[in-house]
């Protein structure tokens, strides 16, 4: 896996080493080891997931700015593994040199790239094919009632009840 730091401290894109022949092709998608060696001493800490999601999103769909609020924020690796799609991670750390400043990347069905969002970040995703599943990894159990998110129809819809 390589290891790619991006303008903005906490996010980063990692490639996985592809295998392919002529029957197709083999990667390890994660491997918390390789994380750790990796990963971990370019953030400072060791990170663990605690739980797989998959969302599915049509053409065109936009999420929005999406996070959860403290206690539950979490950090994500995500992936594209049919299509291809736009991810963007928005510093929403208050006090950070880079607040308010963002990271995009594509992460698509052919480049196998993952994308990791530390805590402090809003994702954003935009598809741009269709249907798009979309797996992702997260560091904390979330919480509904203490999420953020946002969309082309709401500024900001809060949907935190604490």
């Amino acid at each position: 896996m390589e290891v790619i730091k991006t303008s903005i401290e906490g996010v980063l894109i990692l490639e996985p080493k592809v295998f392919e022949d002529s029957r197709g092709y083999f990667f390890e998608s994660f491997s918390q080891r390789e994380f750790d060696e990796k990963v971990a001493p370019i953030l400072g800490h060791t990170v663990t997931f605690v739980q797989d999601n998959e969302s599915m999103s049509s053409y065109g769909v936009m999420r929005g700015l999406h996070f959860q609020r403290p206690p539950f924020t979490q950090s994500k690796l995500v992936c594209c593994v049919k299509g291809a799609v736009l991810d963007v991670a928005v510093d929403i750390r208050k006090g950070s040199p880079t607040y308010g400043q963002h990271v995009a990347v594509e992460l698509t069905e052919d480049n196998h790239r993952q994308f990791f969002i530390s805590k402090g970040f809003a994702p954003w995703v935009s598809t741009g094919t269709s249907p798009l599943p979309m797996p992702s990894s997260v560091t904390k159990t979330p919480s509904t009632p203490c999420s953020v998110t946002s969309s082309p129809h709401f500024k900001y819809l809060y949907l935190c009840t604490e």
